[in-house]
């Protein structure tokens, strides 16, 4: 049991480092103009001039932590919602046996603490952003 959730922990942290190295990799910043074409030279450049007009270029470490930070309250979130589901399957297929309802209405109690704690980090993460001026990522 031990050994599936950190296999889960370390799917969720791999996901969201990946989303990170993403997020680094495409701010690489290029001058584009009428001459620049994603067959004339370096291949980051064409994607990065494929951006749409209105994304910036560059991702300061503020920004990477708040993208880090909402990948993860989602991740505990998601989670969080699939054990409630979870739970209520357990509590169904219970059959009146007192240990497992008991076990079901548990893991329900938890997965929903679970949820309140991952919207009230959401708010706060966004309140301390607002309150430092970072802007969205």
């Amino acid at each position: 049991m031990i050994s599936t959730k950190l296999k889960y922990s370390g799917l969720i942290v791999a996901e969201a480092a990946t989303l990170a190295l993403i997020k680094v990799q495409s701010a690489a910043a290029a001058t584009c103009d009428s001459s620049t074409t994603a067959t004339s030279g370096n291949p980051a450049t064409g994607a990065a001039c494929a951006q749409p007009s209105g994304v910036s270029g560059t991702l300061s470490v503020t920004s990477l932590i708040q993208t880090i930070s909402n990948v993860l309250i989602f991740g505990v979130g998601a989670i969080s919602v699939i054990v409630l589901i979870i739970g209520g399957l357990r509590y169904v297929v219970s059959g009146g046996n007192a240990a497992q309802v008991q076990g079901a209405k548990n893991t329900i109690l938890y997965a929903i603490v679970g949820i309140v704690i991952s919207i009230a980090a959401y708010a706060l993460v966004q309140f301390v952003f607002q309150q430092l001026g970072v802007t969205g990522a």
